[in-house]
C-alpha cells in the first residue's frame, strides 16, 4: 500500500508541473527519469524565490532534462536548472545545445561565459530580428519561388532560417515565413490543383501494367542486390568518431579529452571496427550477422575494419580455422583492412598487467577455477595482498613455477552483472599457434578485448547483447591504464530454430556420424550454407531485414530460405531437369536427326544469355506429369489429353502405354505435332523434359532436428541428439538434366524449372554431376 501512495504522490507532483495524468504515469515506469524529475522539481522549488509555483514552461524543460540528459552530465544538472529557473534557458533547443556543451566538457568547474554562447543564453531574438532575416531568404531565393510557387521547398528556407537564427522561437519564425511568402506568391492553391489532378487520373487497366521479376525492391536484378550497409541506413545511428562521452554509460576521466584529440590524431576521424572471432571452430549464420555489423558499419561510413583473431585460448586453436574465417569473410564480400590477432600484443598487454598491480588494481589469486564460477563469488583472501608480492607472483606464473589452476591474476572491479574481479590472467602450458612456446600465461577475453581495441584505435565495438555485462570492465580497463577508451555497442544475436551452433555440439554430431562434417549441408555453418548453395548477398540481405534492430532474435529458418529464393530468382540460370524420369517415345519426330534448340538462361530476360539442348525423339518427363485416371482441373499429359513440351514448340499426345510386371508405366509412345498447325487445340498445360540427358545425382535435404528448439530440455528432454531427423538427407540417383549443366563448376548455381533451385556440390566430377536442393521453388506450408 505504501508503495502505491507513493506513486500516487508522485503522480500528483509532476501534475503539478503541467504533466497530464498519462505522461505522469508513464514516466514512474523508468525509475531513473523518475528519480531525476524529482530531484530537479525539488532543486527548481529551492531556486525559485519564495512561494513562487514551477510554470508549465519551466516544467516543460525540467521534464526534458530528466529524459534526454546522459549519465555523464547528472552531476552537473545544477548549472542547467538555474538558468532554468532565472528564465535564461528557454525552450528546449537551448536546453539540447545546453547539454551537448556539457557532454563535451564534463568536467568541473564549467566555464560558464563558453556554455551560455553554445546554447544562446542571453541571447534575444526580437520580432524585427525575424522579419529582416526572413526578408533577407525570401529575397535570396525569388526567382525559385516564382517559378516554383509553392512547388519550392519551403524547408529549405526554414532551415536557413535557423541557421541565421539559431535561437529564435520557432513558431515565431514560421508564422513571418508564411505572411511572407503569402505577400510575395499570393495565396497557396495547391490542395485545389491537387483534387483536380485526382479527378483527371484514371487508373491504366490492370492487362497495361508490366509484371516485374520480383516485387521486392532489395532484389532488382543481378547487379542491383541491396547490401547490409544499404539497407542499415539510420538504424546503426551510433556515436561520431571522437564523440564517445557522448554514449549512455561512459566514464570520463580528467584524461579522457587528451586521450581522445590523440586519437582522432590517428585517425583522422575515419570509423575503425574489428570482426574478433575465436579461431576455434566454423563460422556460423550468427557469425555473418557480426560480419555484416563490423565491416557493414564500416564501409556505410568510409572506415576500415580489422579482422583480429582472438588467439588467448591455445588449446582449442587450428591452422584450419584461422584460413577458413578468412575465406568466409571474403566470400560475404568483405575485405578486411588488416588482419592482426589478439596474441600480437601479448608483450605489450603483459606490461599493462604488471602496471595494474603496481597501481594495485590486480592482484594474484589461488582460488580454484569452481570457486570462481557464478556470480556470487566471496571475495578473495588474498584481494589485499601487498603489490610487491603480487608482482613477484606474477613473475613466477610467467617463468612456469606454478601449475595450471593455482595461481590467476584478478582485477579489483566489479561487473555489470554484479561479478567480482574477473581474471584477466591464468596458467596453460599449450602450444599456441602463433607464439609458440614463449608463454605459459595466457589473458582472458575481459583483458584483452578492449585493450587490443584501444591498441587499434577502434571507434565503435561492436558485439552482441551477452557482453553488455562487460561493458563496464571495458571501460575501467582503458581508464585504469589511463589509455585510448573506445565504446562498446551492443546488438542482438541471431538465432535460428531447427539448428545447433555450437562448436562442441557440432563436434558431436560430427563424431557419432550425424553429419559428415563443418560444411554438411543441413547445419547453419557458413561452409554448410555455401555448399548448400546459399548465395552470400542472400544472407547479407538477411541480416540486413533481421538486424537493424538491436533486439534478440530466435528466427524460423523460413525468413533466410525467402532471401535465398529472391536472389536465386534473379541470379540462378534455369536448366530442365527430370528428377524421377518417364522414357518418352515420339513415333512421328519430323526429323531423321535430333533438333537443336537454343535455351534463355532467364527467360524473362533473353539478353542474359542462353544455353543449347537437343530434341530428339526419345525424351523423359517427369513420372508425375503423366496421370491415366487425372482429375477435372489436370493440365499436364494424360491418356486422353495432349500436353505442350516447353520451349520445343510442339504437342503430344499419348498414343500406347508400355508397362512393367507391376502394371506401371516405364514408357509413352506419343505422337507429335508443331503448336501452331492449323487446327491444334491449344493444350492445357506445358511441362519440361529432356532428351540426350546427363545423368546426376540429387541431394535433398531436410531440416536436422524435429523440433524448433533441440536445445530445449523442455522440448527435448533427451537432448539435441534425441532429435534427429532420420529423413534429414535423401539421395536420388535417377535426374537427368539437359546440357545447361555442362562445364558447370563447384557451387554454381541453378534454378530446375519447376523444381527447385540447386548448386553443385564440390564432390561432382566430370562423368557425375552432383547437386545440392538449395531451397525448394516456393516455401514449404508444413505445420511447424
Amino acid at each position: 500500500m505504501a508503495a502505491s501512495s507513493d506513486n500516487e504522490s508522485r503522480i500528483t507532483l509532476f501534475q503539478s508541473i503541467g504533466l497530464n495524468e498519462k505522461q505522469a504515469r508513464e514516466t514512474l515506469k523508468n525509475q531513473e527519469v523518475t528519480r531525476l524529475l524529482e530531484t530537479n522539481i525539488s532543486e527548481a522549488r529551492k531556486i525559485l524565490p519564495g512561494e513562487t509555483q514551477i510554470s508549465k514552461s519551466i516544467g516543460n524543460l525540467l521534464y526534458a532534462l530528466a529524459t534526454k540528459s546522459k549519465s555523464q552530465i547528472h552531476h552537473l544538472h545544477l548549472y542547467l536548472l538555474k538558468y532554468i529557473c532565472e528564465g535564461k534557458i528557454k525552450n528546449e533547443l537551448q536546453l539540447t545545445a545546453a547539454m551537448q556543451y556539457l557532454l563535451s566538457n564534463p568536467t568541473e568547474p564549467v566555464d560558464r561565459k563558453a556554455l551560455e554562447e553554445n546554447a544562446g543564453i542571453g541571447v534575444t531574438i526580437t520580432p524585427e530580428q525575424i522579419e529582416r532575416t526572413i526578408e533577407e531568404i525570401v529575397a535570396d531565393n525569388k526567382p525559385q519561388l516564382l517559378e516554383q510557387r509553392y512547388d519550392f521547398s519551403v524547408g529549405t528556407l526554414l532551415s536557413e532560417a535557423r541557421k541565421r537564427l539559431p535561437w529564435a522561437d520557432g513558431k515565431a519564425v514560421k508564422a513571418e515565413m508564411d505572411i511572407q511568402l503569402l505577400d510575395l506568391l499570393g495565396p497557396n492553391d495547391r490542395s485545389a490543383k491537387s483534387t483536380t489532378d485526382k479527378q483527371n487520373t484514371t487508373k491504366p487497366p490492370a492487362s497495361k501494367v508490366k509484371p516485374t521479376a520480383t516485387t521486392n525492391n532489395d532484389v532488382q536484378g543481378n547487379d542491383n542486390i541491396k547490401s547490409f550497409s544499404d539497407l542499415a541506413g539510420e538504424a546503426l545511428n551510433f556515436h561520431k568518431t571522437g564523440e564517445n562521452y557522448k554514449t549512455e554509460g561512459y566514464v570520463v576521466t580528467p584524461k579522457t579529452m587528451d586521450l581522445l584529440r590523440e586519437h582522432l590524431k590517428k585517425t583522422g576521424g575515419q570509423v575503425v571496427t574489428r570482426f574478433p572471432p575465436e579461431p576455434n571452430g566454423i563460422l556460423h549464420i550468427g557469425h555473418a550477422k557480426a560480419i555484416n555489423f563490423n565491416f557493414g558499419f564500416a564501409k556505410r561510413n568510409n572506415g576500415i575494419c580489422y579482422l583480429r583473431y582472438d588467439d588467448t585460448n591455445p588449446e582449442k586453436e587450428e591452422e584450419k580455422f584461422f584460413t577458413g574465417i578468412l575465406d568466409i569473410v571474403k566470400w560475404l564480400g568483405y575485405e578486411p583492412y588488416k588482419i592482426t590477432h589478439a596474441s600480437d600484443q601479448f608483450d605489450q598487454l603483459y606490461e599493462w598487467a604488471k602496471e595494474l598491480i603496481r597501481r594495485d588494481l590486480a592482484y594474484i589469486c589461488h582460488q580454484k577455477g569452481e570457486e570462481l564460477k557464478g556470480h556470487n563469488v566471496a571475495e578473495s583472501p588474498w584481494r589485499n595482498r601487498p603489490i610487491e608480492e603480487s608482482l613477484q607472483l606474477f613473475e613466477d606464473m610467467k617463468n612456469g613455477k606454478f601449475a595450471e589452476g593455482e595461481a590467476t591474476l584478478r582485477m579489483k572491479c566489479v561487473m555489470e552483472d554484479g561479478k567480482l574481479d574477473p581474471v584477466a590472467y591464468r596458467i596453460k602450458y599449450a602450444h599456441h599457434a602463433k607464439s609458440g612456446d614463449k608463454w605459459c600465461i595466457y589473458p582472458t577475453y575481459d583483458y584483452t578485448h578492449c585493450l587490443n581495441d584501444s591498441i587499434e584505435n577502434i571507434t565503435h565495438s561492436l558485439c552482441t547483447k551477452e557482453f553488455q555485462s562487460r561493458r563496464s570492465s571495458y571501460y575501467w580497463l582503458c581508464n585504469a591504464l589511463d589509455l585510448y577508451c573506445p565504446v562498446q555497442w551492443e546488438y542482438g544475436r541471431l538465432n535460428l530454430q531447427y539448428t545447433v551452433t555450437s562448436k562442441r555440439k557440432i563436434t558431436k554430431l560430427i563424431v557419432e556420424g550425424v553429419v559428415h562434417d563443418w560444411d554438411d549441408p543441413r547445419l547453419y555453418t557458413l561452409t554448410a550454407l555455401r555448399r548448400r548453395g546459399f548465395p552470400p548477398e542472400a544472407i547479407n540481405l538477411f541480416c540486413a531485414r533481421i538486424g537493424v534492430t538491436m533486439s534478440q532474435t530466435v528466427l524460423h529458418p523460413d525468413m533466410l530460405d525467402a532471401c535465398v529464393r529472391e536472389v536465386l530468382n534473379v541470379t540462378a540460370p534455369r536448366v530442365m531437369v527430370v528428377t524421377e524420369p518417364l522414357k518418352v517415345t515420339i513415333t512421328n519426330f519430323p526429323s531423321e536427326h535430333f533438333i537443336e534448340l537454343v535455351i534463355p538462361n532467364f527467360p524473362a530476360d533473353e539478353s542474359r544469355g542462353s544455353h543449347k539442348i537437343k530434341f530428339d525423339s526419345v525424351i523423359y518427363i517427369e513420372k508425375s506429369d503423366f496421370n491415366e485416371k487425372p482429375a477435372k482441373d489436370y493440365k499436364r499429359l494424360a491418356s486422353n489429353q495432349p500436353c505442350g513440351l516447353r520451349y520445343a514448340n510442339y504437342v503430344i499426345t499419348v498414343q500406347d502405354i508400355i508397362r512393367d510386371s507391376n502394371n506401371e508405366p516405364i514408357e509413352l509412345k506419343v505422337t507429335c505435332q508443331k503448336a501452331t498447325d492449323q487446327g491444334i487445340t491449344k493444350p492445357k498445360g506445358f511441362i519440361h523434359w529432356v532428351s540426350h540427358p546427363n545423368k546426376c545425382e540429387i541431394r535433398l535435404y531436410d531440416r536436422l532436428f524435429i523440433h524448433a528448439n533441440p536445445d530445449d530440455p523442455k522440448e527435448v528432454p533427451g537432448g539435441f541428439l534425441s532429435d534427429i531427423n532420420t529423413n534429414s538427407l535423401t539421395i536420388n540417383n535417377n535426374a537427368l538434366a539437359d546440357d545447361g549443366i555442362k562445364n558447370s563448376k563447384p557451387f554454381d548455381k541453378f534454378q530446375f524449372e519447376r523444381v527447385g533451385f540447386f548448386s553443385v556440390d564440390p564432390d561432382s566430377t566430370n562423368d557425375n554431376y552432383v547437386f545440392n536442393r538449395t531451397v525448394s521453388l516456393k516455401e514449404d506450408k508444413r505445420a511447424t
